[in-house]
């Protein structure tokens, strides 16, 4: 299952990608509109949905840090439906907070100039975001096999 991971901005979206397995993301790149005018970015995801035979997107989801949801995450949530209904798309949406922070950090700790910082810092934010949701999905998976396991452990046990 390929994955394609959305860092939205007010003039900019982040885009990175997962290999095959669903395992790394790595970061795609950066797309700039104008500002605030989302529908812009339909058909370029819909090129790259198909190009790089994506199967779900994963959207960062920017909420406050005691956990609501404010105005950029309302306007995320309304992108999510636009992306759903125009393209077909299941997406799923994924707490972003501090990723971009996280994103600049990496940056100045590999000396990285500010002009560079600026160019790269969306898709590596978004890179941030699809990494935490695969190893998220991964981790449940062979927490459920451990779970499994130990179960069977202890039936064994028992006998």
């Amino acid at each position: 299952m390929r994955y394609l991971g959305l860092d939205l901005g007010t003039r900019t979206l982040g885009i990175s990608k997962s290999d095959t397995t669903g395992t790394i993301a790595t970061a795609y790149k950066t797309i700039r509109f104008n500002d605030s005018v989302y529908s812009e970015l339909i058909p370029e995801l819909e090129k790259i949905i198909n190009n790089e035979k994506i199967d779900k997107i994963i959207l960062g989801l920017p909420k406050n840090m005691n956990n609501t949801i404010g105005e950029r995450g309302n306007t995320t949530i309304e992108f999510k439906k636009m992306i759903e209904e125009k393209l077909h798309i299941e997406v799923i949406l994924q707490d972003e907070r501090l990723s971009t922070v996280e994103a600049t950090n990496y940056m100045l700790e590999a000396d990285i100039s500010r002009k560079k910082r600026k160019k790269k810092i969306d898709s590596l934010a978004a890179n941030i975001i699809l990494q935490t949701y695969l190893d998220k999905t991964k981790g449940m998976k062979l927490w459920k096999k451990k779970k499994w396991h130990l179960k069977y452990l202890m039936m064994k046990e028992k006998k």
